[in-house]
């Protein structure tokens, strides 16, 4: 049966000389992933150009339920980006992104708020006029909300701790190690109330940025099942000053 969905590319690996599995996040059916023949001529359709990490497709596909990979038939990119692929710091965004999303959305059914995050965020990303330092940490903190365990702002109290374990803000030592102290607790209430809109008004040095980045990757690991340490890490911290 023939499917069609908007999709954003997430990772491409080679399989063979002529082919390659492109893993995929979905509006309509979730984590996807394909078989795609690359072709040798330029007048194919599927060109590894359209397989870039973040392009938004998109895709048709044949939907075999049992099929671990699924057949692309027919792709076009969905939303042409104008600055990412040049930009020499939202290049290194997108592909921390992409590497991030494959694992903290691995397993993802149907989703549509979840991939309209996705979208709006990278087309906004492309959009923006001025560097954006913490364009990563707002979405990386956001996307929680789409996957079951972004924290009640509500409960926050000035001092208050932050529970990683438990997603939640805490006026009591939790009886393990995995928390947060006020002083962090703070910058990571400041984020959660952030948008893409107002995210410049907040400034964080360098160290600050990097600490909080890894505070969120500690906090996925502990609610993704198998997340992983990032190869990207290291990159996206040398961005910005």
């Amino acid at each position: 049966m023939l499917a069609k969905t908007k999709a954003v590319v997430l990772r491409t690996i080679k399989y063979g000389d002529s082919r390659m599995i492109v893993d995929l996040l979905t509006e309509q059916v979730g984590r996807l992933g394909c078989i795609v023949t690359v072709p040798k001529t330029a007048r194919g359709r599927n060109k590894k150009q359209l397989y870039q990490p973040m392009t938004l497709l998109d895709i048709e596909f044949d939907q075999r339920p049992q099929a671990d990979l699924q057949h692309i038939r027919d792709v076009r990119i969905a939303v042409p980006y104008l600055s990412i692929p040049f930009d020499t710091y939202k290049l290194p965004t997108a592909l921390f992104l992409s590497e991030f999303l494959y694992y903290a959305t691995r397993g993802e059914q149907q989703n549509s708020a979840l991939y309209a995050f996705v979208e709006t965020s990278m087309q906004w990303l492309d959009a923006a006029q001025k560097p954006v330092p913490n364009f990563h940490l707002v979405f990386i903190i956001h996307l929680a909300q789409f996957i079951g365990f972004f924290p009640n702002l509500d409960d926050y109290h000035e001092g208050d701790l932050f529970d990683l374990r438990s997603a939640s803000f805490v006026n009591v030592q939790p009886l393990h190690a995995d928390y947060v102290q006020a002083q962090e607790a703070s910058y990571l209430l400041q984020l959660m109330r952030m948008n893409y809109a107002t995210m410049h008004l907040f400034r964080f040095s360098r160290e600050q940025r990097n600490h909080i980045l890894q505070l969120l990757l500690d906090y996925y690991r502990l609610h993704v099942p198998a997340f992983p340490e990032l190869h990207s890490t290291a990159v996206v911290q040398e961005l910005f000053v």
